[in-house]
């Protein structure tokens, strides 16, 4: 084998550095992993989710609201989470009152709210009970300081809030919020706390480290970035049964008459419901929901791995110049789809995401260096071959 070139170790080797380095190329690699996650399908069986879309309407009427639960309760479900924020005015408090005869039969429901960080300061300010058990910095965690809309006192005392903001920054379709700072504590974003609801625990049983990891009573470890959010894949939300609300009416007539019914719904009593309105964005919290149900996290491979495939690339590179330039291009190609076909098999099959960027970019920066760089002395390619002298 040639002797790799100094200068193509020297210059893999940085850019193995700079990528292992500065977060911004980290970052870079989500787009490699929103290419896998869109073209793959999670290898995990059903969860104990169900998804009731309400229509529409962003918040549902309250008179839809309570043919929900109603419908709900002939299935006895013990967890009922209503993404929407439920605030109605004044003009429809009569149908308000239906939806609260409904909501009264429901052991643990729990409603959406949102949070803001510049609260009127005549305003009452909210009490919300943070976690205890809190270790790690928070100064990357989304802070707010009171509550921006929140359905009536009236419903609000028969129900938990969970609060579904999306803050600036963190808005997009592979990271959902978790955690936030409410003037000081620490409280759970709206996936967090309907888990927490179906699994019947209280803050003080949950232990976070900001940055590391969230650890549940059932011995569910969620890994979390500093910022409180957690890396999910939206595909995840398919493993989770959906109907819509016309579908659950039909169930629970058929259920109450005792006719044959077309979707079986009687384990509902031992899921978590998630209603919530087709108008609202990509269903992330949900995707979040059945990530922990599952225990299946969307991780990173460890760092070694790329800083085995910088190596092996820049040990190649002397070893490539024996190669013509037309093969040295194909084969860089073949490596690619095969190094792609590869990482599809693993984030579908074990949730683990492999980088791009690092290590196809140093097998690229290789084959780029073999075609400028002079062929050894010896190569099949530079041999000069004498011309026979003529026959005599």
């Amino acid at each position: 084998m040639e002797r790799p070139s100094i200068s193509v170790i020297i210059v893999v080797l940085l850019l193995g550095v700079l990528f292992l380095r500065e977060p911004r190329f980290q970052r870079s690699e989500e787009i490699f992993l929103r290419w896998l996650v869109r073209h793959s399908q999670p290898s995990i069986k059903s969860v104990p989710l169900t998804i009731v879309d309400v229509g529409k309407e962003n918040p549902p009427p309250p008179l839809e609201t309570a043919l929900l639960l109603q419908g709900l309760l002939q299935f006895k479900p013990t967890v009922v989470a209503i993404e929407p924020v439920l605030q109605w005015g004044e003009s429809v408090k009569d149908q308000e009152q239906i939806f609260i005869d409904q909501a009264m039969r429901i052991p643990k429901l729990m409603l959406g709210g949102e949070l803001t960080a510049t609260p009127d300061p005549d305003a009452p300010v909210p009490e919300i009970t943070g976690f205890s058990k809190v270790i790690g910095r928070r100064g990357d965690l989304p802070e707010y300081s009171g509550i921006e809309r929140q359905p009536s006192e009236d419903v609000r005392v028969l129900s938990t809030l969970g609060f579904i903001n999306f803050p600036e920054g963190n808005a997009d379709d592979l990271h959902v919020p978790l955690l936030f700072q409410y003037r000081g504590e620490v409280i759970p974003a709206f996936a967090l706390q309907a888990v927490m609801l179906w699994l019947r625990a209280t803050p003080d049983e949950v232990k976070i480290d900001i940055g590391s990891s969230i650890d549940l009573p059932a011995g569910i470890k969620i890994p979390i970035r500093s910022d409180g959010t957690l890396l999910v894949n939206p595909r995840m939300e398919q493993r989770a049964r959906r109907i819509t609300i016309d579908e659950l009416l039909l169930a629970s007539q058929q259920h109450e008459s005792g006719a044959v019914s077309g979707i079986k719904l009687e384990d509902i009593r031992t899921q978590l419901v998630l209603a919530r309105s087709a108008t609202q964005a990509p269903g992330l919290f949900a995707a979040a929901i059945v990530t922990i149900q599952a225990n299946t996290f969307v991780r990173r491979v460890s760092w070694i791995f790329d800083c085995v495939m910088v190596v092996f690339a820049a040990g190649l590179s002397g070893w490539l110049r024996k190669f013509s330039r037309i093969d040295l291009i194909i084969g860089a190609i073949a490596f690619t789809a095969g190094y792609c076909l590869i990482a599809l098999g693993i984030v579908s099959r074990w949730s683990i995401w492999l980088p791009a960027f690092l290590p196809l970019g140093a097998a690229w920066i290789s084959v780029l260096f073999a075609i400028i760089l002079p062929k050894p002395k010896h190569s099949a390619r530079t041999v000069t071959v004498a011309a026979l002298p003529p026959a005599p």
